[in-house]
C-alpha cells in the first residue's frame, strides 16, 4: 500500500500521532486473541463526528471530510466500511490507516467506520521506550501511555480525544481478561471464553488497556463513601496473600481522596498484579497495573498504590488537552502520596514537601514545569515540582481554600480535558486576586522557587 497521510495538527510531543477532521465518540472493539501464538484477529467499529477540515483558502471555516485517518502500528487491515459501505480506497502508510470514503462527510455529521485487521501485536517503539501491547511470560499487559494504543487498535491517539468504549476479548478459557469499565458478560464455548466490558465514561486512547493472565478476580471491601465504589483485584493465585495485605488500604484511600478531591469519578476500580515484575506501575481508566515486585507482602509500594489511585481523578477523569500539561496529572498524583502519608499516620504533607524540595534544590535547574519538553515528559522533577507547586498554593490559600479549589477542578472538568491555563484561572478565582507572579515562577522559570513558610 502506498501514499502519504494528510498533514495534521498533532501534539508536538507526539507529532506522528493524531488525526484531524473528526472527534471520536465511541469505540466497539472485538478482539480474538491466541495467547500461545500471539495472534490477534479483530474488528474495530468507530463512531465519530466530522468537525470538517480547515478551508481558509476557500473562504469558509470548514469543508467536508474527504479523508479519514486512524493511527495503527504493526497490524494489517483487511477491509474497511464507512456507514456500512465497503471502501476500496484504503492504504496503510507510516503507521496510519488512510481511508477515502465514497462520499465526503459533512461537518457535524456522525459517521461509523468498521475496520477488520489482524497480526501479531507488539509494543510500539517511542522515545520513551516500548509502549503498548506486550506479551508477558504467560499472558498480556497493555501499557499505552503516551503513544501505544495504536499497537492494538486503530484510533485517534491523542489525549484530547475522548470516547466511550465497548471492549470484547475472546481467548483461551484458562485465562482471565481485565479491561476498562464494568464487566458486563463472560461466556465459555469450545474452550474459549468471551469477556465483554463497557466503559461509558469518556476515555483517552492511551488509558485503554487489556490484561490477560491466569488471574483470580476478587471483589475487595466496598469503599464506604457517600458514592460507594466497588474495588476488584486480579492476581495470580500464588500471590493472593501478598496482594490482599498490600492493597488492603485501598478502600480507606478512596475515602481520604474522595474527601479531599471530590467523589470518586467511576463506578469501579480494579488493580491487576502480574506474575512478572514490572519496572513501574501504570494507571489506565478505572484500572492500575502492578508487577509482582509491587506486592511484597510488607506494604513496600504503598505510595505507588496511592499515586495510581489518584490518577483516576487527575489524568483520567480530568484529562489533558496536550502532553505539555502533564504536571497536572503527575503533580496531583504525587501530592496525593503525601496526603495519604499524613492521613495514615506518616509524615505531614508539609514535611514531605520540604524534604523533596531540599532534594530538588540539589538537582539540575533546567526544567520548565509548564512545558518540560518531550524528552523530560516523565522526568521525576515534573512529578515532584508539580506537587511542590500545589503545596505552595495550599500554603497561600489555606486548607479550606485549597481543597475547595481542587474539588472545583475535578467537578468543572469531570470527564473532560483541560490545560494549565484552566487551572491557573480557577486558582485566581479561588484566591480572589492575581497570581501571575506565583505561576510564572513555578511554571515558566527553570529555577526552583522557595516554598512559603508553614502556616501557623
Amino acid at each position: 500500500m502506498t501514499g502519504a497521510p494528510a498533514a495534521h495538527n498533532a501534539d508536538p510531543y507526539i507529532p506522528a500521532l493524531g488525526n484531524d477532521g473528526y472527534r471520536s465518540v465511541h469505540y466497539d472493539l472485538e478482539l480474538d486473541y491466541r495467547v500461545a501464538t500471539n495472534r490477534l484477529t479483530a474488528t474495530a467499529t468507530i463512531t465519530a463526528i466530522a468537525d470538517g477540515v480547515d478551508a481558509a483558502s476557500s473562504g469558509t471555516d470548514t469543508q467536508p471530510l474527504e479523508r479519514i485517518e486512524f493511527d495503527l502500528a504493526g497490524l494489517s487491515v483487511s477491509s474497511v466500511s464507512v456507514d456500512g459501505v465497503r471502501t476500496p480506497k484504503v492504504r496503510q502508510v507510516r503507521n496510519k490507516v488512510v481511508i477515502d470514503p465514497r462520499e465526503p462527510i459533512a461537518p457535524g455529521a456522525t459517521f461509523e467506520v468498521r475496520i477488520a485487521y489482524a497480526g501479531a501485536p507488539k509494543p510500539r517503539r517511542s522515545r520513551w521506550g516500548l509502549v503498548g501491547w506486550e506479551e508477558l511470560q504467560d499472558g498480556v499487559i497493555v501499557a499505552s501511555q503516551p503513544s501505544g494504543a495504536s499497537s492494538w487498535y486503530p484510533c485517534n491517539d491523542l489525549p484530547s480525544d475522548k470516547a466511550s468504549y465497548r471492549i470484547q476479548v475472546t481467548c483461551e478459557r484458562d485465562y482471565a481478561v481485565v479491561c476498562n469499565g464494568v464487566l458486563e458478560a463472560s461466556s465459555t464455548t469450545g474452550g474459549r471464553t468471551r469477556w465483554v466490558y463497557e466503559q461509558s465514561e469518556p476515555t483517552s486512547s492511551y488509558l485503554t488497556a487489556v490484561h490477560i493472565g491466569r488471574y483470580r478476580r476478587e471483589r475487595m471491601t466496598v469503599s464506604p463513601t457517600s458514592s460507594p465504589v466497588t474495588i476488584h483485584a486480579a492476581f495470580p493465585p500464588a500471590l493472593g496473600a501478598r496482594v490482599k495485605h498490600d492493597f488492603r488500604d485501598l478502600p480507606a484511600m478512596v475515602d481520604v481522596f474522595s474527601q479531599r478531591f471530590g467523589p470518586y469519578p467511576f463506578p469501579e476500580y480494579t488493580v491487576i498484579v502480574t506474575e512478572d515484575e514490572l519496572e513501574i506501575p501504570l494507571e489506565a481508566q478505572g484500572l492500575a497495573s502492578f508487577g509482582s515486585n509491587h506486592a511484597d507482602g510488607h506494604g513496600g509500594s504503598e505510595r505507588l498504590i496511592a499515586h495510581e489511585l489518584a490518577h483516576q481523578w487527575f489524568g483520567n477523569s480530568v484529562g489533558l488537552r496536550s502532553w505539555r500539561h502533564i504536571w497536572l496529572n503527575e503533580g496531583f498524583a504525587c501530592y496525593a502520596e503525601w496526603i495519604w502519608a499524613e492521613a495514615s499516620g506518616g509524615p505531614t504533607a508539609d514535611a514531605s514537601a520540604r524534604s523533596h524540595h531540599g532534594r530538588l534544590s540539589a538537582s539540575p535547574q533546567d526544567l520548565v514545569l509548564g512545558d518540560p519538553g518531550a524528552d523530560d515528559l516523565f522526568d521525576d522533577r515534573v512529578y515532584k515540582r508539580g506537587a511542590l507547586l500545589l503545596h505552595a498554593l495550599r500554603l497561600m490559600l489555606g486548607d479550606d481554600g485549597f481543597f475547595a479549589l481542587v474539588t472545583a477542578w475535578t467537578t468543572r472538568f469531570r470527564h473532560a480535558t483541560a490545560e494549565t491555563s484552566d487551572f491557573t484561572q480557577l486558582a485566581r478565582e479561588a484566591a480572589g486576586r492575581p497570581l501571575d507572579d506565583f505561576f510564572r515562577e513555578w511554571l515558566e522559570q527553570p529555577e526552583l522557587p522557595r516554598l512559603p513558610a508553614p502556616r501557623g
